[in-house]
């Protein structure tokens, strides 16, 4: 009989243990953790399927996706290439595309090696600024910020269980020109206000060797600060810990024929208090999904659904996604996604 070793886990308890414990002090000393960090859209899931599991990811396996929740879950993709390009229709009409894609060289031999792509587009704003008349401000037109992050990752399963895995990205946001004087008129000084950072991701993820029974953390965003102007802030740093099991290895029920993974993740931003994200994906012969996923708590975000499908042609493994994100007073969000695999 196997042995069952107890490093990894060790290991991943003492990353996650030692991350968490300053998060954690720090939420002691300041109760209200808000507003405390920009590039919020490196936080914003873009994979469908991820949004439907209420991005309950950490401790789930997959392909190129896996970059933006924990770049080690990426290791055990099956395939030998892997593209998924998603597009997502946010709140106030802003839009985020991503993309990502991986390879396995040498089937696996050397690991893992992905990318990643992440776009925004907030549409035109209304510029002004504070004037001595009646309104208090003078219309200057309109500026279009946008933001960007490209990232470099690679995963490598250590053992037949355990597996780490990091992506390096650099992140931009730019406002464009912006008006920083005005000399009377319309004779106005622009400036270009534009920020990049390089920001770090890491994760490790075990499988426990119980049935399908895995155990993941991750860190996300890590990143020196920034400032605009006078302003300082820092990323999003997101630190999780995850568990995931397809429940019908507990049942008699074929598992050619039927998959039930439950997820569920721990998530502790730096911005805001501690979350529980909970997800489900029922898979019927590993063609059609459904999917459903909760966060608690949250001020506006609901409940998420989804739906997927994907197929195999002539070898090469085509697939898409949809998910709904109810977000109380303000719209839903919407997100589409399609994957190719070889």
């Amino acid at each position: 009989m196997k042995r069952l070793s107890l490093r990894p886990v060790a290991l991943a308890l003492a990353i996650a243990f030692s991350a968490l414990a300053p998060a954690s002090a720090q939420q002691v000393l300041d109760r209200d953790k808000l507003a405390q960090t920009g590039f919020k859209f490196l936080s914003v899931a873009g994979d469908p399927r991820a949004a439907a599991l209420s991005s309950a990811m950490t401790a789930s396996e997959g392909g190129a996706s896996m970059l933006f929740y924990n770049p080690a879950g990426m290791a055990w993709m099956d395939e030998g290439a892997d593209v998924n390009m998603s597009q997502t229709r946010w709140i106030s009409g802003i839009d985020y595309n991503h993309g990502a894609v991986a390879f396995r060289p040498a089937n696996g031999r050397y690991g893992v090696i992905g990318a990643t792509l992440t776009f925004v587009d907030y549409g035109d704003l209304q510029e002004t600024i504070r004037a001595d008349n009646d309104q208090g401000y003078v219309d200057v037109g309109t500026f279009s910020p946008t933001a960007f992050a490209i990232g470099l990752g690679y995963a490598r399963a250590v053992t037949d269980r355990f597996s780490v895995g990091g992506q390096v990205k650099y992140a931009v946001e730019d406002f464009g020109d912006i008006v920083a004087s005005a000399s009377g008129g319309s004779d106005y000084e622009r400036d270009a206000i534009r920020e990049g950072v390089p920001a770090f991701d890491f994760g490790v993820h075990y499988k426990t060797g119980f049935r399908s029974l895995a155990f993941a953390v991750a860190a996300r965003n890590f990143a020196p600060d920034l400032s605009f102007a006078e302003e300082s802030f820092q990323t999003p740093l997101t630190l999780q810990i995850g568990v995931s099991m397809d429940v019908v290895d507990l049942t008699s029920l074929d598992p050619s024929v039927h998959s039930l993974v439950v997820s569920a993740d721990a998530s502790n931003p730096r911005d805001y208090s501690e979350q529980i994200k909970v997800g489900g994906e029922y898979r019927f012969m590993d063609t059609v999904s459904l999917r459903a996923g909760y966060t608690y708590p949250t001020d506006e975000e609901g409940i998420s659904l989804g739906v997927g499908v994907r197929q195999s042609v002539g070898g090469l493994g085509l697939g898409a996604d949809y998910s709904y994100t109810d977000f109380g007073v303000f719209s839903g969000v919407h997100r589409v996604a399609i994957r190719f695999s070889l």
